[in-house]
């Protein structure tokens, strides 16, 4: 082999790069480790600690945190350490009413209605469906006539076609889905949980959002669906509130005991930025030198709340320490920011707070290494602490650069805005002849200040820029913001999962033990079956089961119970491609050629058969990868990272072992005495045998279709809509128990009720479109009082939500999914094999294999005791079992092309070539196959109640994908190609 130093360099590469990743979940682990023994079982102490050890270096001769090496930890999926999954849908039928000034016109608003109704069968947006349902109730109507408003005169004129006004809408939608992303992002950082994830669903109106270890769900409710409030504030300068905080830290010194705090920003130097504030108008830049206002060890003693928060000071260039200026008034650790508002929450505290004065969070942190944030002094006005001025008189805001092309935010206020902006800057900017005078207005967004400028004078017609030390990105952030009061976007929750603590843990295990016995499984038949090659297959599988974790960690990929399957799963099939090479070294060597011979001949001639096989199957993953969520996407990427790296492992890494072993003259047997003639010589008749296997798939087919008519399926929840929950009693309660209870709690509307492992899971729609705030407190009620009719104890341990609209998304994205997979493969078909007969024979087989999975769905279904469900995890095993079929399929295409190229078969007919082809292969169809389903029996077995149906789904097809790739495939091309001559034709 050709380039071997290069390889051995890519491998070790590849293992260090492996290793790095890695270690990020080790010296994680050691610290929780650490902090565990420390705490000796108390909750608060060990996160004290780990907040102790956020900014201190963990990691040996590279210096990295333990916040750092957290962040880089190999990540696990709600369905593995518990949380709550959220899909959030914004409501843009409130937008598209208040860009138009909420008319009262009856075409309109009827529009309107008709469009929602319709959103929920249909993939259009709410805009594209507005403009249709208005255009056929007024055909000669111009909705440029509602929305050409002096707000929106620069983007739209009132002769605007409706396709502009379209255009318009798509726009402000887009923004305001953004802008509601952004503003969810925000609250969940300040939530307090580790590692969230929010993610923004691409070309829809959702936004996914993944809390770990969150148990108060309706906390998490009100905190995602609660309206965004804009308010500018007026500001005290920090020279005013200095002696108020200091006042509040005398106090509490006097309460406290005399005993060490420890400092909480380690110097003042992070904070260097902190000065760098925009003002209105014009920018304003108050550069800081070096602050000295984080309270020192020396002085935590007598200083508690310095301790904490530290004061807003500068070294001027006299040296002296000073205030700084502006509404900044101190500095803390965000870890600490929770602590600084219960001080100022006691009573004695707030009994010295003014009642005009609002200590407000800066909304993003000033030093991202230390996680410091800015304490601002806002002036409230009125006897309830109302702001200067509410932010629904933003009337537009859009981001664009001044004249010397620095990026600025444009701010216009309606006509009621402007007269009492004009009033406020006036106030704010002080005198004309004097910058010294300045305030700062606040805007604040939730409670939290997303900049503060400084007014450099009085602005009278409404119209503001607001400049700084602003990014393009920053600008266009805050012109978001600003529109948040203007243009509403309700937040909805259409779709919910939570996972118990105590049901992580229990997948966590039990997707360990199928990995580690289906491991085993196939290492020891790889042994039984090669002899000492399988030792170096073998090798090369524990290779690639590194290099894929290793991957994953580095890509920060998370890992799901479906993506454990999807390491089982690899297990099994990435044997293929050393099977692939092992079988045809096993041909070469019995034509007589040497050791080395067939080694470099075995190798090169399965080649071109292992890159179609696994590309076919690479394109149904891809595929999974870019219409999955959640659980799904997670198997769908270790499904592709695993056959990448397997690819890797088996031709390089095993080709390196092998030509080692060769160079040293050592003998390496490639079977035992007991598989040495198995499948040699083979001579079954498949193509004569064919019709026969064509009557027997037609059989199930048609039963199946019988069935699906008259029986139908058991649809999951994220197919039909409703709740679904998962419940465990400590006693035996029968399904029909537990029905008849939540019939009468659930108004008489019977919900489904299965048995599911030592529990039952119940599925609902009770209640499930009406969209009130407290509609799921209420559901959950329900539940609970129809539960406690049993006096049994129990856990729920899993609920899932899934409104109508999403069900019906999932449903089609689904259809689209295994459509587009079929058509994909057959594309790539036609094109490696120049055959159109070859792309159809594969399109009936993959046909055949899903007609069969769902035939034996519908035909078992209620008569096996596991759930046989059609969901997103039954369509992820339908695409890789496709996947999986054309990949064994592709093997045995691969072989007829082979012969077909050969001379030596140019007087053979069509039937004998593809029997040769399929008796050459026999073996290795049934090594991969057999691997396969032995790691899907343990997966099966193993796997857990959640993972029965998916792995039920992936074992049918695996053993129908194996049988109609030697039975319905490749005979097929027989139908399409009867002899030789129409071949080369």
């Amino acid at each position: 082999m050709q380039n071997k130093g290069v390889i051995k360099f890519a491998a070790v590469i590849l293992t260090l790069l492996s290793l790095y990743a890695l270690s990020f979940t080790f010296f994680a682990n050691k610290v929780e480790s650490d902090a565990k023994e420390y705490a000796k079982g108390d909750p608060e102490k060990e996160r004290i600690y780990l907040d102790s050890m956020s900014s201190q270096p963990v990691y040996p001769l590279l210096g990295h945190t333990y916040q750092y090496v957290k962040e880089r930890e190999i990540q696990l999926g709600l369905d593995l350490k518990g949380g709550m999954n959220v899909t959030m849908e914004i409501d843009l039928s409130a937008l598209i009413r208040s860009l138009a000034n909420n008319p009262d016109d009856a075409n309109f608003n009827q529009a309107l209605k008709n469009a929602q109704n319709r959103l929920k069968t249909s993939q259009e947006s709410l805009v594209t469906l507005f403009v249709q349902e208005y255009e056929k109730l007024s055909p000669s109507g111009k909705l440029a006539t509602f929305y050409s408003t002096k707000e929106n005169a620069a983007e739209l004129k009132l002769d605007a076609t409706n396709a502009q006004v379209k255009t318009f809408l798509d726009k402000q939608a887009n923004s305001a889905v953004e802008r509601s992303f952004n503003i969810l992002r925000t609250r969940i950082d300040k939530f307090g949980v580790t590692q969230p994830n929010i993610q923004l669903q691409e070309g829809s109106n959702r936004i996914l959002v993944e809390l770990p270890g969150v148990t108060d769900k309706e906390r998490v409710r009100k905190l995602l669906q609660g309206s965004a409030k804009l308010e500018f504030y007026e500001t005290f300068e920090n020279q005013e509130i200095f002696p108020l905080i200091q006042n509040i830290n005398n106090i509490l010194a006097a309460k406290q005991p005399k005993e060490e705090a420890k400092p909480a920003i380690k110097s003042a130097d992070s904070l260097a930025k902190a000065g760098d504030k925009p003002a209105l108008l014009s920018a304003k830049k108050d550069t800081v030198a070096k602050d000295s206002a984080a309270a020192s060890a020396a002085l935590a003693k007598s200083n508690p709340l310095f301790a904490l928060l530290a004061p807003a000071t500068f070294q001027g260039a006299n040296g002296q320490q000073g205030l700084r200026p502006g509404a900044v008034v101190g500095y803390a650790n965000q870890r600490d920011t929770a602590k600084i508002n219960a001080i100022f929450a006691e009573q004695d505290i707030k009994a010295v707070i003014p009642p005009n004065v609002k200590l407000m969070w800066g909304v993003k942190a000033i030093s991202e290494t230390d996680k410091v944030f800015e304490l601002y002094a806002i002036k409230a006005t009125g006897l309830n602490g109302e702001p200067a001025l509410e932010g629904d008189v933003i009337s537009n805001a859009r981001d664009d650069f001044d004249q010397k092309g620095n990026p600025e935010v444009v701010m216009v206020m309606n006509s009621e805005g402007a007269r009492e902006w004009k009033r406020i800057t006036a106030a704010a900017a002080g005198s004309a002849q004097s910058e010294e005078d300045n305030k700062s207005i606040a805007i604040v967004l939730d409670g939290m200040v997303y900049t503060a400028p400084r007014v450099s004078g009085e602005i009278p017609n409404g119209i503001s820029s607001i400049s700084g030390n602003f990014t393009p990105e920053e600008t266009k952030d805050l012109a978001n913001v600003l529109k948040a009061g203007k243009l509403p976007a309700p937040a909805k929750i259409v779709g919910e999962y939570v996972v118990g603590p105590t049901l992580g843990k229990e997948s966590i295990d039990k997707g360990l033990a199928s990995s580690v016995a289906g491991l085993l499984v196939v290492l020891l038949f790889m042994l039984f079956y090669y002899n000492r090659a399988g030792w170096i297959a073998n090798l090369a599988l524990l290779a690639n089961l590194f290099f894929l974790i290793g991957v994953m960690a580095s890509l920060g990929a998370v890992w799901t119970l479906p993506g454990i399957a999807g390491l089982v799963l690899t297990i099994g099939m990435a044997v293929d491609a050393n099977v692939l090479i092992y079988e045809r070294i096993k041909e070469e060597l019995e034509s007589g050629k040497s050791l080395r011979l067939a080694v470099a001949d075995g190798f090169s001639n399965s080649y071109s058969a292992i890159l179609d096989s696994n590309i076919t199957t690479l394109i149904t993953g891809v595929i999974l990868m870019v219409m999955g969520s959640g659980p799904i996407l997670g198997f769908a990427t270790t499904l592709v990272i695993g056959i990448i790296c397997s690819l890797f492992t088996a031709i390089f890494i095993s080709r390196l072992v092998l030509d080692q072993k060769v160079d040293k003259g050592q003998n390496v047997p490639f079977s035992t005495s007991f598989t040495k003639k198995l499948f040699k010589g083979s001579t079954f008749d498949f193509v004569k045998e064919r019709k026969k296997f064509y009557i027997i798939s037609s059989i199930i087919i048609i039963a199946g279709i019988i069935s699906i008519f008259t029986r139908g399926f058991s649809l999951g929840v994220d197919f039909q809509g409703g709740r679904t929950y998962v419940i465990e009693f400590q006693k035996e309660i029968s399904t029909l128990e537990v029905r008849n209870v939540l019939t009468d709690a659930f108004e008489n509307d019977a919900p489904e009720v299965k048995s599911y492992g030592n529990g039952v899971r119940v599925t609902t729609d009770y209640l499930i479109t009406d969209e009130g705030a407290d509609t799921e407190k209420i559901v959950e009620n329900k539940l609970n009082e129809g539960l406690k009719k049993l006096n049994a104890p129990y856990e729920i341990k899993d609920a899932q939500k899934v409104g109508p609209t999403v069900a019906n998304d999932i449903k089609t994205s689904a259809i689209y999914a295994v459509l587009l997979s079929i058509f994909a493969i057959f594309i790539y078909i036609f094109i490696r094999f120049r055959k159109i007969e070859f792309g159809i024979a594969s399109i009936i087989a993959l046909a055949h294999d899903v007609l069969i999975v769902l035939a034996f769905f519908s035909l078992l279904n209620g008569f096996v005791p596991f759930s046989l469900d059609i969901d997103q995890s039954f369509i992820a095993a339908i695409l890789t079992v496709m996947g999986y079929s054309i990949n064994d399929t592709v093997v045995i295409f691969d072989r007829v092309r082979e012969y077909l190229n050969d001379n030596r078969n140019k007087n053979e007919t069509m039937g004998t070539i593809i029997n040769n082809a399929l008796n050459s292969t026999l073996s290795r169809t049934v090594v991969t196959g057999l691997s396969t389903i032995f790691v899907l029996i343990i997966l099966f077995i193993f796997g857990g109640e959640i993972l029965r149906g998916f792995s039920f789904a992936m074992l049918i097809g695996v053993i129908v994908g194996t049988y109609s790739s030697l039975f319905v495939a490749t005979p097929v091309v027989v139908e399409f190609m009867r002899n030789k001559g129409e071949e080369k034709k």
